[in-house]
């Protein structure tokens, strides 16, 4: 059998349903509830008795903490958000002006990346090179052939959502920055289980959301933002983001000289909270420790399957493959009755592009898979 890495009891819902959705909604371990609990009860439900204008300016600055050392950065190029689209948004502003940009994509990668891009082409300011994901051909190659002298920014996933294709971040850096190309890379798929080491990417934004496999809840983002963006204006001007939020100068619009002034306003700091005492929990486990047991489990699932017509997006001994989020497709069934299904019968995943998507956590073990294996091949 594998076991979990972590203490299974920390996570309730395990004990009445087999939840394989961390890439979804993920789940909250128990020491950040109590954490959220604590501060509904303790502070956020008495108003400012507890928490002064001054401790509200300081609240970020333990999760601001925690995010640079999962970032391997400074604190200083820290930006937290209410969400990671808050940040992604502004980017097409942040990262010049012009017809003769070039956005080098994958057609299929997730919405809040891509949108702000395309929103700026159909308003005339540059254009975009599609990439697709295709289970037989090396994506990150791929990637780095569309990239030109005419390309300005890369921005893609570090994992894609639906697929589970694992890019070489270090390749594309090299091959962007050889045509002085930005890069982004959006980790909300990958932090969690990958490292995502500013200092080796030498990305120009890193940007995560904080619900699903970093364990938080929904209302909040962290973000990775190098010296020469956040010296830039952000194309939305919040109140929060300025040297001293409460003197309330309406007269004036100036930043922190840091990544803080990506911050707009009062935001969710129940969840702030919560995903402060998650990445501490999570940074009791190295990268190599996760990647290490999704693997074990993803090869037994694999193995477990050997037998039906269930078939992953890309063999796991692909190097663009991750193992914590694992498609399964089937020539005779479609993927959203399949998801309903399993439902029906306590087990959580989800349907997406087509495929039915298996996240593999920390908390899984291998009978969360006999469990899911069992239904999948006796239907």
């Amino acid at each position: 059998m594998i076991e979990s890495l972590v203490d299974r009891s920390k996570y309730p819902i395990l004990e009445s349903m087999t939840y394989l959705n961390q890439a979804s909604i993920g789940l909250i371990g128990q020491p950040a509830v109590d954490a959220m609990h604590a501060f509904l009860d303790d502070s956020a439900r008495h108003g400012n008795v507890h928490m002064i204008d001054v401790d509200e300016v300081q609240f970020f600055e333990s999760l601001r903490s925690e995010a640079a050392t999962l970032f391997n950065c400074s604190t200083e190029c820290v930006a937290i958000t209410a969400g990671a689209s808050e940040i992604l948004g502004q980017l097409p502003f942040l990262m010049g002006e012009g017809s003769a940009r070039e956005v080098v994509m994958v057609a299929s990668d997730f919405p809040a990346l891509t949108r702000p891009w395309v929103l700026a082409v159909q308003q005339g300011r540059g254009t975009i090179h599609w990439v697709s994901d295709v289970g037989n051909i090396d994506l990150t190659e791929a990637l780095i052939d569309s990239i030109t002298e005419r390309t300005s920014v890369v921005a893609v996933s570090q994992v894609q959502f639906s697929t589970g294709t694992l890019l070489d971040i270090p390749r594309l850096r090299a091959a962007s920055a050889r045509v002085g190309a930005a890069l982004i890379v959006d980790v909300t798929q990958s932090a969690g289980t990958y490292a995502a080491d500013s200092a080796l990417w030498q990305a120009d934004v890193i940007v995560c959301s904080g619900y699903k496999w970093l364990g938080g809840h929904g209302g909040v983002a962290i973000s990775y933002v190098t010296e020469h963006l956040y010296s830039e204006t952000p194309a939305l001007a919040g109140w929060m983001g300025s040297p001293n939020p409460f003197q309330f100068d309406a007269k004036t619009s100036e930043f922190s000289q840091s990544a803080r002034r990506f911050t707009l306003s009062t935001m969710s700091y129940v969840s702030l909270v919560g995903l402060t005492i998650s990445l501490q929990e999570l940074g009791r486990l190295s990268p190599e420790e996760k990647t290490t047991h999704a693997g074990g489990l993803a090869n037994y699932l694999v193995e477990s399957l050997g037998g039906s017509d269930w078939r992953t997006f890309r063999s796991l001994t692909d190097p663009g493959a991750s193992t914590h989020i694992v498609p399964l497709v089937h020539p005779g069934h479609s993927a959203d009755p399949v998801v309903t299904h399993l439902r029906e019968a306590g087990i959580c995943c989800s349907s997406r592009n087509g495929r039915v998507r298996i996240s593999i956590a920390p908390y899984t073990n291998s009978v969360d898979l006999d469990q899911l294996v069992e239904v999948l091949t006796s239907s």
